[in-house]
């Protein structure tokens, strides 16, 4: 817990980099997660002081991460009180430092690479979707499902565009405007000359200034205060303390939040894991973080935001990255944007009022728009079956149970399901793999009287029988067959008796002359040649 104070030099403005980094991030993951805007800012303080005190990584900054934006919406949409999903938040806290202490931090190597891919390309669908309302100023999403944008029943067929048509033009220009800047700063003539000015915070101070011009001169464009973040604002200490909001701990009876709160620590374990590993690999000092005890700590994190009213925090690496980029050498940085985010709170809401939410839309669009890019699915492609199918699954799942609002018992927790099929898929192709390479066929000749040879794979399993039994049972009539196992280390027992009953009973009623080869002493089975197979 002890904070390094030699790299002050370093920290102490890598801090203020993160700050700005993180300071509309905040408010936007709030935003898109249906949650009031104080309560992104809790979390961003949260993750900053609390894990960064606890957590065994350097470098690492958490936060409310855009990772978990849809499932808080689905679960803050199902449940319908805010303070009973703080039960579930304190559930998952509470989940994550037990999963540490019994040292499960290495549970993302076991989640293939294609399905953590498909639910981070599906929550920038979701992402990107969510937002639209909010670009052009028309915010009817009030259940987080997509289908709230689009016309079905009784409804009539020009409404399928409703969003085009009720455009605040205001709204929608400062959105562009917001792109625009955004992408602009990625170009390597301004982000070398400002690196450590973030285009996100350009985006939002551009964008009230804008807006504030609008309102001083009485343009029609000037976006009002519905489509403004809304903080409140203390006078006095006291009054700052009433603004923190306290669980419904009749949550921890009720199955559904326990639900949500086995979901959302199982995501978020699986987000900081994976920012855990990318934030080591970027570490010019290569630290190794101790996955377990960040684990406890994010669960400490998780465990005090459910308390006062925050979101579900994870290590983040847009915030980490940033932390790298300017140089920071230990986890003060982390702790300093922390309290920087808590002075702002407390001493500028008003001009935190002050943010145009499409602005906010704007950061998460493009957010969105990285998880879920085209050259994604066109690489995930290039890489085969085996990567594309889990991918596919992952990512058609959590969509559709958004979209269509499928198994509605459940719904809001689409990306622990999608994970859940795109892992059975991933064993799926994996399965079926296996079962066509148990063994290689191979025919010299194609007749009656053919001379084959059939090589067994290095581990045959009772799920090689089915396919084994088949080949067996086609071979021709008069065949000269040859069953390899030199290069085995495991027969599974009831394919050792399969090729025994060939052997003895089948091959003999076709007149076919079996010949075993290389099977080891201890498969009890006689080989018919002592002689080393070449393939």
């Amino acid at each position: 817990m002890q904070l390094n104070t030699k790299n002050f030099k370093t920290d102490l403005p890598s801090g203020l980099v993160v700050f700005l980094v993180a300071l509309p991030l905040c408010l936007g993951i709030a935003l898109a997660s249906g949650a009031p805007f104080f309560s992104g800012i809790i979390s961003g303080i949260t993750g900053g002081i609390v894990i960064g005190l606890l957590s065994n990584s350097q470098l690492s900054v958490s936060g409310p991460a855009a990772g978990l934006a849809a499932l808080v919406l689905g679960a803050i949409t199902t449940i319908g009180d805010f303070r009973l999903f703080l039960c579930a938040v304190l559930i998952a806290g509470i989940l994550q430092v037990l999963m540490g202490i019994g040292k499960m931090g290495g549970i993302a190597n076991y989640i293939p690479s294609s399905v953590i891919k498909g639910m981070l390309t599906s929550i920038g669908i979701l992402i990107v979707a969510k937002q639209i309302p909010h670009a052009f100023g028309y915010d009817k999403d009030e259940k987080g499902n997509i289908t709230e944008l689009l016309p079905y029943g009784s409804e009539n067929m020009h409404e399928f565009l409703q969003p085009l048509q009720h455009i605040e033009m205001g709204v929608t220009l400062i959105c562009i405007i917001s792109i625009v800047i955004m992408l602009l700063w990625e170009k390597p003539a301004i982000k070398k000359r400002l690196p450590f000015i973030p285009g996100a915070l350009v985006a939002v101070i551009a964008a009230i200034l804008i807006n504030q011009l609008w309102i001083s001169t009485g343009s029609i464009l000037a976006v009002q205060n519905e489509h403004l973040v809304q903080i409140k604002a203390a006078s006095t200490p006291a009054e700052f303390l009433g603004f923190f909001t306290f669980p419904d701990f009749s949550g921890f009876v009720d199955s559904k939040i326990i639900v949500y709160g086995f979901a959302i620590a199982i995501i978020a374990s699986l987000e900081t894991l994976l920012s855990i590993e990318a934030i080591d690999n970027l570490d010019p000092e290569r630290r190794v973080t101790n996955t377990n005890r960040e684990l406890v700590a994010q669960g400490i994190g998780n465990a005090v935001a459910g308390l006062i009213g925050g979101l579900p925090i994870t290590s983040v690496i847009v915030r980490s990255s940033a932390n790298v980029n300017a140089g920071a050498k230990s986890k003060l940085s982390a702790v300093f944007h922390g309290l920087l985010l808590l002075v702002s709170v407390i001493l500028i809401p008003s001009l935190l009022n002050k943010i145009p939410l499409s602005a906010l839309a704007a950061i998460l669009l493009l957010t969105g728009y990285k998880l879920a890019k085209p050259a994604v699915f066109t690489q995930t492609v290039k890489n085969g079956r085996f990567q594309y199918i889990p991918f596919f699954v992952t990512v058609i799942v959590i969509i559709a149970i958004d979209l269509f609002g499928v198994v509605p018992a459940v719904s809001g927790k689409g990306l622990l399901i999608g994970v859940i099929a795109g892992i059975v898929a991933a064993f799926g192709a994996i399965l079926h793999g296996n079962l066509k390479n148990s063994y290689f066929f191979h025919k010299e000749k194609h007749h009656e009287g053919d001379l084959i040879k059939i090589h067994l794979s290095e581990e045959v399993s009772f799920l090689n029988k089915a396919a084994i039994r088949e080949t067996l049972d086609q071979l021709p009539k008069n065949a000269t067959v040859t069953i390899d196992a030199s290069n085995t280390t495991y027969i599974d027992f009831d394919v050792l008796e399969l090729i025994k009953e060939f052997r003895d009973i089948k091959a003999p009623i076709k007149n076919i002359n079996s010949k075993l080869v290389g099977f080891k002493e201890k498969y009890q089975i006689e080989n018919e040649l002592n002689v080393q197979s070449v393939h």
